[in-house]
């Protein structure tokens, strides 16, 4: 499918996607909130937007990748949004992590003015994000899935078509969940074998090659000895998608343990002014209570 992509939203995993696709070849028209954001864009290439409206108009595809929930809709739906500029035939790629219900509406939405939508949040991370080997999940028409898998290759090597659309988000909430109580655990285990007198370095040979070793330990827990908090994924975002997670499972009439308990200790995390940090860093919310540190060499 050939024509211009719009992309919107280049913060740290919109970003690095949107330079695979200009590496790719891909004619982009961009757009985001922060002008420093659209820089390495118009550096290499590409044209930018004044508006979701304008970036619709100028494009076949548009990508959105911004954080919340609401940001989408005003995206998408707003007075200036892709609804005003998009003509019937143009796709909508909503690549951010939102509520399903809401993608669901804006669908129909924009399906009565000859506009298809897929959601498709991706996992990886912004490591992958940049090596352009993220995993993307997406609900929604499966020949509209077909008609995009070419902007699809570009940013990801895992590929997967799950479903109606909302099942894309269903899925990476699912996932979400799972990395987010882990990552919890994981804290709390180094905490608690530290101020048992257990080395830390120690503790990651031990348990890796063990029964309680898991994704989140094998790549947290070298983070958490050198101290590195650098975000890949933010504590604010993990606690946003677990206040997805469990308003999702809410109205699905499906109880939520540790999801609720933990987002607890991503809000804790935040009210440490951590928000801005590495989810990892609810680390500190232990450490606090401990007295103690974890550090080591990785």
């Amino acid at each position: 499918m050939a024509g211009a992509v719009g992309f919107i939203g280049l913060g740290n995993m919109g970003r690095p996607m949107a330079l695979n696709l200009v590496k790719h070849g891909f004619a982009l028209v961009v757009n985001d909130v922060d002008p420093r954001a659209l820089e390495p864009l118009r550096d290499r290439g590409a044209t930018v937007a004044a508006s979701a409206e304008r970036v619709a108009a100028a494009s076949e595809r548009t990508i959105v990748m911004v954080e919340t929930t609401a940001q989408a809709e005003s995206v998408i739906a707003g007075e200036q949004g892709i609804v005003r500029g998009a003509g019937p035939g143009h796709i909508v790629l909503c690549m951010s992590t939102i509520d399903p219900f809401v993608a669901r509406r804006l669908g129909d939405m924009l399906a009565g003015r000859g506009i298809a939508m897929l959601d498709a949040p991706v996992s990886g991370g912004t490591a992958r994000a940049a090596s352009g080997e993220l995993s993307i999940i997406a609900g929604g028409d499966a020949a509209t899935f077909e008609a995009c898998r070419d902007v699809f290759r570009a940013m990801g090597t895992n590929l997967f078509h799950v479903g109606a659309l909302g099942q894309g988000l269903a899925m990476k909430l699912v996932n979400n969940m799972l990395i987010q109580v882990n990552r919890v655990a994981v804290a709390e285990a180094l905490v608690m074998g530290v101020k048992a007198g257990l080395d830390p370095r120690t503790i990651y040979d031990v348990i890796r090659v063990s029964t309680g070793t898991s994704f989140a330990f094998e790549t947290g827990v070298p983070k958490i000895l050198a101290r590195d908090f650098t975000p890949g994924g933010k504590v604010d975002i993990s606690y946003k998608d677990q206040e997805l997670e469990t308003a999702f499972a809410k109205q699905l009439g499906v109880p939520l343990l540790l999801a609720n308990v933990t987002q607890q200790v991503y809000q804790m995390a935040r009210a440490m002014g951590l928000g801005q940090q590495e989810g990892l860093a609810v680390v500190k919310v232990f450490e606090r209570f401990a007295g103690i540190e974890v550090r080591g060499k990785a």
